[in-house]
């Protein structure tokens, strides 16, 4: 199951199927991030596809000597655009392809706004998600809850690109949902409307193990979106900002113009490839070894490298070599930038304390800790509010909590009250009362190994204790002992066998951290595969953090201070 290899093989048999002959691709908002991220620019180019235009763009010239391939998502806008196109059609023909299931009624009126016959095919292809990697798909939603139910709309998207995913892969899955949220049975409930709907869609061969829909909620585990991230594709989405394989570089002190946006791609990149779900001090290591093989090939003015600053003044030093290297040249910019920050930040100290607070059962050490931290100047608004939600998170309940005392110190180092309010809205969101899995368990502190990093001069070594949740919800399943209690079937039939190809999908949106969970489970269980997915991919470096105190949700309390604690998890 590769959602990358299903969106790239749909996209190639539109190109194909147009036959040879100058094309121009029309897409929507949407599907253009869609095509983005599996194919670059140039690999269209050659496949003929020499311009790229928005359906709904009003400026586009009328170029007959193009055809035009059309790839939309079914929504009532883009067929009243691609009416008002064939009423009066730019191009001499229209290849149609809809990312979804369309109307036999929207078709109907295609067809009578088609006076010229110019469109020569209809058809339904469908990519209506984002393939992140290629066991990893996101819808890029934001918002999708209003309190503990669906915000209008969402749970039809959400229903729209689960089944496209489903559709893609060809599987006709069981489902099984969280039962401890509603929003789960809700969209399973849904998601098996349209197959029972679209049964002859769904109609693929059958298996001798039937596939597996497993629907979960972001809430069940709060905790792991709030921890910083060690692995390269996870640093650069939660320190960064990864949007659709961009980042954006722009306000990285002394930034190079032709770097102040950059793409990471695992398809056209060899060393983000290879590096992808590496730790930091590996990375900085692998990085270093590149750099030396080039620096070995001249014969004059070698020079140690011993830190990323080393490389990245070798880079600059040599425009010669900065050409030839251009890959090079953008992840020793990525990986400086990554460094400066942790070390603005104080960022190994602070994720050895969120280590501490997700893994460990030591109170008195805890509060000790990020007491300490909140006394340090240097620590950022975010980092002191988001250590703060975590202890309110792990000690909730615990007969000396000192969460008065820590929202008072917060108060002392002048952070914001819409900030201070994210604590209490992050336990209504994700605390004990609501979650229905056990995801904080007593561990004996001496039981906790703790790993190492060692790599590069300047990358200082953290901790990595943590397993997302979803670690433990997927190995229950993989051995057959995942409550139905807790997650039951949707329908009368159950699995007798364990399950070999598994969907999983989280409301609320997923982590690069449980997508490597996903990805080492794939590698080290043989015969199951499984791929994962969310309403967004998230970092805590959000726009929301800023909006969530603006936003409401239903609080007896003073309207101005309404919070929408679903949106804390929300990017």
């Amino acid at each position: 199951m590769n959602v990358t290899l299903a969106v790239k093989q749909y996209i190639s048999k539109m190109i194909e199927s147009s036959g040879p002959g100058m094309k121009v691709l029309l897409m929507d908002r949407e599907t253009t991030s869609i095509v983005s991220v599996v194919y670059t620019q140039s690999e269209i180019l050659q496949k003929e596809v020499y311009l790229f235009e928005r359906i709904d763009s009003q400026n586009r010239d009328n170029m007959k000597h193009l055809k035009a391939i059309c790839f939309l998502r079914p929504t009532k806008e883009n067929v009243e655009h691609l009416i008002q196109e064939l009423r009066r059609p730019k191009y001499s023909v229209y290849f149609i392809y809809f990312s979804n299931v369309i109307s036999k009624s929207e078709i109907k009126a295609l067809a009578e706004a088609d006076e010229q016959e110019v469109v020569a095919e209809v058809q339904e292809f469908y990519g209506d998600f984002i393939a992140v990697n290629p066991h990893l798909f996101s819808l890029n939603l934001q918002g999708v809850a209003r309190g503990r139910s669906w915000e209008s709309s969402m749970l039809s998207r959400c229903t729209q690109g689960l089944t496209s995913v489903l559709l893609a892969l060809k599987k006709c899955p069981m489902i099984r949902y969280q039962l401890s949220s509603d929003m789960s049975k809700r969209l399973a409930e849904s998601v098996k409307q349209i197959i029972t709907k679209e049964y002859e869609l769904f109609d693929f061969r059958k298996t001798e193990v039937p596939p597996l829909l497993l629907i979960l909620d972001r809430s069940d585990d709060a905790i792991t979106p709030l921890l910083n991230q060690w692995t390269y594709q996870a640093m650069v989405h939660e320190l960064l900002g990864l949007n659709n394989n961009r980042i954006d570089l722009s306000r990285v002190p002394g930034i190079n113009k032709d770097l102040k946006e950059v793409v990471l791609s695992a398809e056209n990149d060899e060393f983000y490839a290879n590096n992808l779900y590496l730790n930091f001090g590996e990375i900085g290591t692998n990085i270093k070894n590149l750099m030396e093989d080039f620096q070995k090939k001249r014969p004059k003015g070698q020079q140690k490298l011993e830190s990323i600053s080393d490389m990245k003044a070798f880079v600059d030093n040599y425009p010669q070599f900065k050409k030839m290297s251009g890959t090079v040249s953008k992840h020793v910019t990525v990986v400086g930038e990554l460094s400066r920050l942790v070390s603005e930040r104080q960022l190994m100290e602070v994720s050895e304390v969120e280590q501490e607070l997700a893994c460990q059962n030591d109170h008195s050490n805890a509060q000790q800790s990020v007491r300490r931290l909140l006394q340090n100047p240097r620590l950022s608004e975010l980092d002191a509010v988001r250590l703060v939600m975590l202890y309110a998170l792990r000690y909730e309940r615990h007969s000396n909590s000192i969460l008065p005392a820590l929202m008072d110190e917060l108060s002392r180092r002048g952070v914001s009250e819409r900030h201070r309010r994210m604590v209490k809205a992050v336990v209504e969101y994700g605390g004990k009362r609501v979650r229905g899995s056990d995801l904080i368990t007593p561990t004996d502190a001496v039981a906790i190994t703790k790993q190492f990093f060692k790599g590069l001069s300047g990358v200082e070594n953290v901790y990595t204790q943590h397993q997302p949740l979803l670690h433990d919800t997927l190995d229950q399943l993989i051995k057959g002992r995942l409550k139905d209690s807790q997650f039951p079937y949707l329908g009368p039939s159950s699995l007798r066998d364990r399950p070999q190809d598994i969907i999983v999908f989280l409301i609320g949106g997923t982590m690069y951290e449980e997508a490597l969970t996903v990805y080492n489970l794939n590698r080290s269980t043989p015969g199951v595969r499984i791929v994962l997915g969310g309403s967004s991919v998230h970092n805590t470096k959000r726009k929301e953090l800023r909006k969530i105190a603006n936003e409401k949700h239903h609080q007896p309390n003073n309207p101005a201070l309404r919070i929408r604690s679903s949106d804390i998890l929300n990017t």
